[in-house]
């Protein structure tokens, strides 16, 4: 009978070593998350479990390009996941298809080919002058996506991180690159 208690305060041990190891890192560190919906599609499908790096933005801030899961501005609760096309100061324009970033160097075409087709189209017209910490952000299904188009920027501080890797499915296991823009963007 003494074994089956030593035995099962071994199993305690163990157990509560890897609490005290894993709930931090997951807490603070990572996270996961499950994409719903079909916002960033092709790119991100329904159903696909991410890991998110909540650490880097703590540390550096934000780049265009990097896809980022948040809290919905206007809900809270709610996460959502997009991707950066806008960064403070600047001003972004979306008209006739296209995606124009103002900055001080001037204005230029965002090329997206390296993760969207050249087919995509982006609705809408919309002009913002992106206030200090503030990010405007675009689901990569341009057609079916809620993003600062429709509501506004987004508060870095509704950041949560940015989306490392993909987990699941196992086929399309990856680490998260961030595409390389031509002509400076």
């Amino acid at each position: 009978m003494k074994s089956f208690f030593v035995f099962i305060w071994e199993i305690a041990k163990i157990v509560i070593i890897a609490l005290v190891i894993v709930l931090p890192i997951r807490s603070i560190v990572f996270q996961p998350f499950f994409v719903k919906g079909d916002s960033m599609t092709p790119n991100f499908e329904n159903g696909d479990y991410l890991i998110v790096d909540e650490i880097s933005y703590k540390i550096r801030d934000p780049q265009r390009g990097e896809v980022i899961v948040f809290k919905y501005p206007n809900d809270t609760s709610q996460r959502y996941i997009k991707r950066i096309i806008g960064l403070p100061g600047e001003t972004v324009q979306v008209e006739n298809g296209q995606i124009v970033v103002y900055n001080e160097e001037g204005g230029k075409i965002l090329q997206e080919s390296e993760y969207l087709s050249p087919s995509v189209f982006t609705p809408g017209d919309t002009r913002i002058t992106l206030g200090e910490n503030e990010y405007f952000v675009l689901g990569d299904n341009r057609a079916a996506s809620s993003d600062s188009r429709r509501w506004g920027s987004l508060p870095k501080e509704d950041i949560i991180g940015r989306a490392l890797l993909r987990a699941w499915p196992l086929a399309a296991l990856a680490k998260i690159e961030v595409p390389e823009y031509s002509s400076g963007y």
